[in-house]
């Protein structure tokens, strides 16, 4: 263990850092292992294996047990991926495989729009078919750094970076900054839509130190825009999460990144560094920390505790992670795609993002749009946008013999709308009296060809997998609603029920929000509900 750590320090937030290094070169982690990285970390054993044991991506052989085989092929079974085939995968893949490779369920790993997707060893196989996986499994290979369209040096030949030394250098102001972000209208678009300029002054207000968490740890099946923003042009995003360091003043910067993106994750490090070696950062010290599959590490208080290197729980509030965040500083907490319009939001101003929209909405909104379209992928339309105009004017219609069913607005989490509702303005605050909402907007197309019992179960089960277990009307309720929706007919009063005490009584959104997309088939497509259970 001393070997394998060798310099690196051995603080208690570096925990699963340095689980990831034992998972990494042995493919688990042992209990030998396990009791020497405590003791070499000065940690109770116990602290080392909660941890270990909360996230989905490390193996933890307990003594006597045998490792698991040199290879797992993990399956998305997310909704997208399920429509797309990945139930037969998983029924084919062990025959077609062999005992030599182990076949595991897994939720979405944020490429939506090339499902069904899997994962050979910490590699994804996009569009996969049995074929392709058995290939990538005879002969596994390790993540790489890959070069990104949009280099250091022709970001900043494009004028990349000039706004931050103009920031950090005096000529712009923290205030006008802030000014302009807010007449813009940029709210958070991970989800909760907060206002950021506002987020940027209540931060401010509080005492220093400051620091700041950068959330790039997408898990909302049907979600990957923020993956695309990294992929494509990486240093707009962090010209942008540099900037709102500067204007909060924090000198430390953590960006959490999903474990599924593997190679983003070592691209980024390496974009990171040409931006240090320029002498861009001298203001603030940035930190990549690695998630480990963990869907609750969205919510922003979990994210903080992992990482601290602790188990994924939400966090009571208040106190608010802008009081009391990180390491039990005032801590600003952003998503990817927010930071990567703040630099085009104050080079071209707030009448530039307002003039786009529609329905008197305004701004520019990305959409992660995957399901029974002809053409998948990141839709960039005006806020206020409709699901209609989406598949019509972005997405080529639907796919030859699908005809338009029903919609996801906002991901698992956002609800079921039914084709005739698919008119109303995409965006925060239009959908609620629905019984949905746009979320990170990530939308998924339904066909006639989908059974939304199906969809709907799918959805709780995803819930059920990836729930804390910190709050038993999240623990309990998620398992007991996916039994109830499985076997037998819908008891709509009983389920309403256990609907009603989820939301009521559940610490985070995950709890709160699981029982939106089986309340809005109750709602929305009752004639499904004498219909038996369909499959995929």
């Amino acid at each position: 263990m001393r070997a394998l750590l060798g310099e690196r320090e051995r603080r208690r937030d570096l925990l699963i850092e340095h689980l990831h290094l034992i998972q990494d070169r042995y493919g688990c982690l042992s209990a030998a292992h396990l009791a020497a990285l405590a003791q070499e970390m000065r940690l109770a054993l116990t602290e080392v294996y909660e941890v270990a044991t909360f996230y989905a991506h490390f193996d933890v052989v307990k003594e006597g047990e045998a490792p698991p085989p040199p290879v797992t092929v993990r399956v998305c079974d997310s909704l997208s991926c399920a429509l797309a085939g990945a139930e037969r995968l998983l029924a084919d893949l062990p025959q077609r495989l062999g005992p030599g490779v182990r076949v595991v369920r897994a939720p979405c790993m944020g490429a939506c729009d090339q499902a069904p997707v899997c994962a050979v060893g910490h590699m994804q196989v996009m569009n996969a078919d049995a074929a392709r996986l058995a290939a990538a499994a005879a002969t596994p290979a390790h993540p790489h750094a890959y070069a990104t369209p949009t280099s250091f040096e022709a970001y900043v030949r494009g004028g990349g970076y000039a706004l931050l030394k103009a920031c950090t250098g005096g000529t712009r102001s923290r205030d006008d900054v802030i000014k302009t972000v807010s007449d813009a209208g940029l709210r958070g678009l991970g989800g909760a839509g907060f206002p950021t300029g506002r987020k940027w002054s209540l931060v401010r207000a509080e005492p220093a130190p400051r620091l700041f968490a950068v959330n790039a740890d997408e898990g909302e099946p049907g979600t990957f825009k923020d993956r695309y923003y990294l992929e494509q042009d990486p240093h707009r995003f962090i010209e942008g999460m540099l900037i709102a360091a500067w204007v909060v003043e924090a000198a430390d910067v953590y960006i959490y990144i999903r474990d599924e993106y593997p190679e983003v994750r070592l691209m980024l490090a390496d974009e990171i560094a040409k931006v240090e070696r320029a002498g861009l950062a001298k203001h603030a010290r940035m930190h990549l920390r690695r998630g480990a599959g963990a869907y609750i590490c969205g919510e922003e208080s979990a994210m903080i505790e992992s990482i601290e290197g602790k188990r994924g729980l939400p966090r009571h509030r208040p106190p608010y992670v802008a009081q009391v965040g990180l390491f039990g500083r005032p801590t600003l907490e952003q998503n990817v795609e927010t930071l990567y319009w703040v630099r085009d939001i104050v080079e071209k101003g707030a009448q530039w993002f307002t003039s786009h929209g529609r329905r008197e909405r305004k701004g520019l909104r990305s959409f992660s749009v995957s399901g029974r379209v002809k053409k998948l992928g990141v839709v960039l339309a005006p806020a206020g946008v409709s699901a209609r105009e989406l598949i019509e004017e972005y997405c080529g219609g639907m796919q030859e013999g699908h005809r338009f069913k029903g919609y996801l607005p906002g991901g698992a989490s956002g609800g079921i709308l039914p084709a005739a509702m698919a008119d109303l303005p995409l965006d925060f605050g239009t959908l609620e009296q629905y019984g949905c909402f746009v979320g990170s907007h990530a939308v998924v197309v339904l066909s006639d060809k989908d059974d939304m019992k199906a969809v709907a179960l799918n959805l709780m089960r995803f819930f059920e997998d990836e729930s804390c277990g910190q709050c038993t009307p999240c623990r309990a309720g998620t398992e007991k609603a996916a039994t109830l929706m499985a076997t037998g007919p819908w008891d709509q009063a009983l389920l309403t029920e256990l609907s009603d005490a989820m939301r009521d009584a559940s610490i985070c959104g995950l709890g709160q929000a699981a029982p939106n997309p089986l309340l809005c088939v109750l709602k929305y497509f009752p004639d499904e509900l004498a219909k038996p259970l369909g499959s995929w």
